[in-house]
């Protein structure tokens, strides 16, 4: 059994805990824990689950890092703490641990990493001998191992379109849908998430995966955008009220140019509410979906729904998420130490998995 901690326990840190008991090759060995109000409890309480699992979450990072896992997963978030992030990280790697995240951006393809952030992390396995794998669901593999599979299914090949379409009000994370994402700001406030080279910063690293995938240079990398107000005030379950006038919905697209022409896309299409620009494309049912467009010969779409934790559409695709890293890490342990994206580690059939749920 691989020893394995969970380092956070908001959104993608409870769905880990579930992941990582749930999984046949791996132990809960720990759950760290930033709030004092959580200390002490037991891991499936703050997981969700009916049942306790025997382990209680510390904030001691430096005993659970001693007694040298094997494993971490990093749920801690790197939307507004990114260098705190990237600091915890290669603590671990550090202790020797395989470390699954899907907190820092720029390692979704560490090639083209910057230097400054991606040889720190290097220098930590080198020293601790673990290896490090970044992803998620968008970016992760919404826009990698998914377009991929799909094109392999055609003749021809036009354009690549990855689309995340969501109604945010089903996403339990206010600092960032608010402040990071601007939902409920004035028009004229700029958020920081969609600032000119921001989304490029966050997603261009997929592009350039996909571009190396598919065995063509990439000309450039161009940002679009768009936003549009709430026609009326509405209140949402999670985050409560949004005023008429303000931020309610975005659009825009990470365009990798190849030959003068957007051929590899990344679209983000989010609202608060359903009523929010409607003459955008929607999910299916309203809440939220991952879509993969192929404009080819033969034209190929296909539509992901993922929920959890009472029918939750966001809920599901951070369980998506953590179900790629988590269920990567017996195949980091029996790697050779280093830094790993999507094209390296396979996704797998779920071995061991079927009819079994989390103890």
């Amino acid at each position: 059994m691989i020893s394995t901690v969970v380092w956070g326990t908001g959104n993608v840190g409870r769905a880990a805990i579930r992941a990582v008991a749930a999984h046949p090759a791996l132990k809960l060995a720990a759950v760290l824990v930033h709030d004092p109000r959580k200390v002490g409890r037991d891991a499936g309480q703050l997981a969700g689950l009916d049942t306790e699992l025997g382990v209680a979450a510390t904030d001691s990072i430096e005993a659970v890092l001693a007694a040298r896992p094997r494993a971490v997963v990093y749920a801690a978030s790197g939307d507004i703490r990114p260098d705190e992030a990237h600091a915890d990280v290669a603590r671990a790697l550090r202790a020797g641990a395989v470390v699954v995240t899907p907190s820092l951006y720029a390692l979704y393809d560490p090639p083209s990493a910057p230097p400054e952030l991606r040889e720190p992390l290097l220098a930590a396995v080198a020293d601790g001998g673990g290896a490090l794998f970044v992803s998620g669901v968008d970016p992760g593999w919404g826009n990698d191992v998914l377009p991929l599979l799909v094109s392999g299914l055609g003749s021809t090949i036009d354009t690549i379109r990855c689309q995340e379409i969501f109604d945010y009000s089903t996403y339990d994370q206010p600092d960032s849908v608010r402040d990071l994402i601007g939902m409920g700001h004035p028009m004229e406030y700029e958020p920081p998430m969609l600032m000119a080279t921001v989304p490029t910063m966050v997603w261009g690293g997929q592009l350039r995966l996909l571009a190396r995938a598919l065995d063509v240079t990439l000309d450039d990398i161009r940002e679009t955008l768009e936003r549009r107000p709430l026609d009326e005030t509405v209140t949402t379950r999670t985050m409560g009220k949004f005023e008429a006038g303000t931020q309610g919905a975005v659009r825009f697209e990470v365009q990798g140019i190849v030959g003068g022409v957007p051929r590899l896309v990344i679209e983000h299409i989010t609202r608060i509410h359903p009523s929010a620009a409607p003459d955008w494309p929607a999910p299916p049912d309203g809440s939220g979906a991952h879509r993969v467009i192929v404009e080819g010969r033969p034209r190929i779409e296909v539509t992901v729904e993922a929920s959890d934790e009472d029918e939750n559409r966001s809920a599901g695709g951070n369980a998506t998420a953590v179900g790629r890293l988590v269920n990567a890490i017996d195949w980091l342990v029996a790697a050779e130490p280093g830094i790993y994206d999507a094209l390296d580690v396979p996704l797998r059939p779920a071995a061991g998995r079927l009819g079994r749920s989390t103890p």
